[in-house]
């Protein structure tokens, strides 16, 4: 590491090596403005959502929590279990714009600075608040698999669904087990 711009030449060079340390402690302390500028703006989001009748409206913050929940004269007459529906579906409904308005603020406050970052946080926020008008997206069921010929030559009989699975051996007691101390 002697060549160009090596530690060869930065050791040859003190004022350089200040320099540069200097300018890359500043772009931290840039980066930590503009990231602090992110969240502050982001905990300011306001999400409303009003049920299709406008009795309930429910405001959510960027953390998904309900800031207000409001209703009109009309849920006089609604049973509980309607009016509990409306409440849910509204407040979810609200929860689904999150992660846009999320990466609106990031795209304002940090352009395509840690894009990777970015998409992991997006992602997360989508599955914990998706669109509530949108089927979930289920897996089709899987085909059962061939069943193997028996070694007796006749046919083989799948095992049963319900067929016991054999049981873990007892643990000791006093003695942990490595993944009782795993957090994960």
């Amino acid at each position: 590491m002697t060549g160009p711009n090596g530690l060869g030449d930065l050791m040859r060079d003190p004022e350089e090596a200040i320099r540069r340390m200097d300018d890359w402690a500043a772009g931290f302390a840039a980066k930590a403005e503009r990231y602090q500028a992110a969240q502050a703006e982001t905990e300011r989001l306001r999400l409303t959502a009003t049920s299709s009748d406008g009795a309930v409206s429910v405001t959510v913050g960027a953390d998904g929590t309900v800031n207000e929940l409001t209703f009109t004269n009309k849920v006089k007459s609604f049973p509980l279990e309607e009016l509990s529906r409306q409440i849910l579906t509204t407040m979810r409904r609200a929860q689904a714009g999150i992660a846009d308005k999320v990466a609106g603020v990031m795209a304002e406050q940090l352009g395509d600075e840690d894009r990777e970052t970015r998409g992991a946080l997006l992602d997360s926020l989508r599955g914990r608040f998706p669109d509530p008008d949108e089927p979930d997206e289920q897996p089709p069921p899987a085909e059962p698999g061939p069943v193997p010929p028996s070694p007796a030559g006749g046919a083989a009989v799948p095992p049963s669904p319900t067929t016991p699975q054999a049981s873990p051996s007892p643990r000791r007691r006093g003695i942990p087990d490595d993944e009782d101390n795993n957090p994960w």
